[in-house]
């Protein structure tokens, strides 16, 4: 995967989170430099740590899927992408607020980075130096996710719904490359 590809899975994973942190800004009562902080750590380290489970997880059974990994990363990303588009555009715009206690924030966590897990499982067919990746991945996250408390506290909920729409369109995208470049149809 090049490393452009990989900096647009990487935001791509972190508009859940990027949006999930609005929302957390939109909580705060009095906005702290702690928040963003801890948001960023929850976010960006659950980020990282996915991918490398799915990765490992997948990595013993790679041999024999090979011959339709690329199907299997195609059907991941589209699945992965669809769901956030259609949360995007749902009308339902709930926040998850509340504070930032490990009681709180940790399933939040957790459920801004299952996706990554896939991506993970993806990234073990298509042979990813995964520490790299898993790096990348936790870093733009940490950094989209503070940025998302603040801006949360600053301007509300009005970029939720876009940052969710545009990490769908991308990892949707990212998969059809990858199909379409293991097909011949392409190659960059």
């Amino acid at each position: 995967m090049e490393i452009y590809s990989l900096i647009a899975t990487a935001i791509a994973l972190s508009m859940d989170a990027f949006a999930v942190a609005i929302c957390k800004g939109l909580s705060a009562n009095k906005l702290k430099p702690r928040h963003m902080l801890l948001t960023g750590l929850y976010f960006g380290g659950f980020q990282a740590l996915m991918p490398l489970i799915g990765y490992y997880l997948s990595i013993s059974f790679r041999e024999l899927i090979e011959s339709f990994d690329h199907w299997i990363a195609f059907i991941l990303l589209s699945l992965l992408g669809a769901n956030m588009i259609k949360e995007a555009l749902s009308k339902d715009e709930e926040c998850m607020c509340g504070g930032f206690s490990v009681k709180e924030m940790l399933p939040m966590a957790v459920a801004t980075s299952i996706d990554a897990l896939a991506v993970g499982i993806t990234f073990a067919f298509l042979d990813v130096k995964i520490f790299p990746a898993i790096s990348l991945i936790g870093i733009i996250t940490f950094v989209f996710s503070a940025i998302g408390v603040y801006i949360g506290r600053i301007v509300g909920s009005r970029f939720k719904s876009k940052a969710e729409l545009f990490g769908g369109v991308v990892l949707i995208l990212i998969g059809l490359k990858i199909l379409l470049e293991h097909l011949g149809v392409i190659s960059l």
